[in-house]
């Protein structure tokens, strides 16, 4: 398999965080997107954003924008069927999504990811990580997605489906364990901005 193509989610409404845009928040003197830009870049083989709206608003960022084509802020899966119209135009046979308000996510995620797909027609992988109460939480804005399967989740979301496991599940999806429970910390809230500086 060629080197998976990277996409920033971002195309959320950040209503926890009084609107706006999570990913140009400032996290020790840099966004969080210029964080999780940094950490995806070494990993992956071209990276696009996926934002909705304006997108001369991230014109410092320095990467390309795709919108949804899905209408109505329809969630991740969305912004996951815009990165892979986007890697498909780019002759890529997957991507490999990481949301915009993550910056701690694992720097060897690409890799075990692929790990985890190996053997997989189209390998479909979800980041993981333990949990006390549920055993494993599942991350479904990482995860490794196939080009082959874009029509596919098309149809899904133009067929109402929002909820992201229930699709992957769907094809056979898999599970990339990562140890580090907070390795996937998001920051959805003034208080978890705080605790990232912490966590800094």
């Amino acid at each position: 398999m060629k080197q998976p193509l990277g996409v920033i989610l971002a195309g959320g409404q950040a209503t926890r965080m009084g609107g706006g845009d999570k990913g140009l928040r400032m996290l020790g003197g840099q966004s969080l997107l210029a964080r999780v830009e940094a950490r995806l870049a070494p990993q992956v083989g071209g990276m696009v954003l996926n934002a909705n709206g304006d997108a001369a608003r991230f014109d410092a960022v320095g990467l390309p924008v795709v919108a949804d084509s899905i209408e109505g802020f329809a969630g991740p899966l969305a912004g996951v069927l815009a990165g892979l119209d986007w890697a498909a135009e780019q002759g890529a046979d997957a991507i490999v999504t990481a949301a915009a308000d993550t910056p701690f996510f694992p720097c060897d995620l690409v890799p075990q990811l692929l790990l985890a797909g190996e053997g997989m027609t189209h390998p479909l992988v979800l980041a993981a990580t333990p949990d006390a109460t549920r055993g494993r939480a599942r991350h479904p804005t990482f995860g490794l997605w196939p080009v082959a399967l874009r029509d596919d989740l098309r149809a899904a979301l133009q067929g109402g489906l929002r909820k992201v496991v229930l699709w992957t599940q769907e094809h056979g999806g898999r599970e990339a364990l990562f140890p580090d429970e907070d390795a996937f910390f998001n920051v959805n809230t003034p208080d978890d901005l705080a605790r990232a500086e912490a966590m800094l």
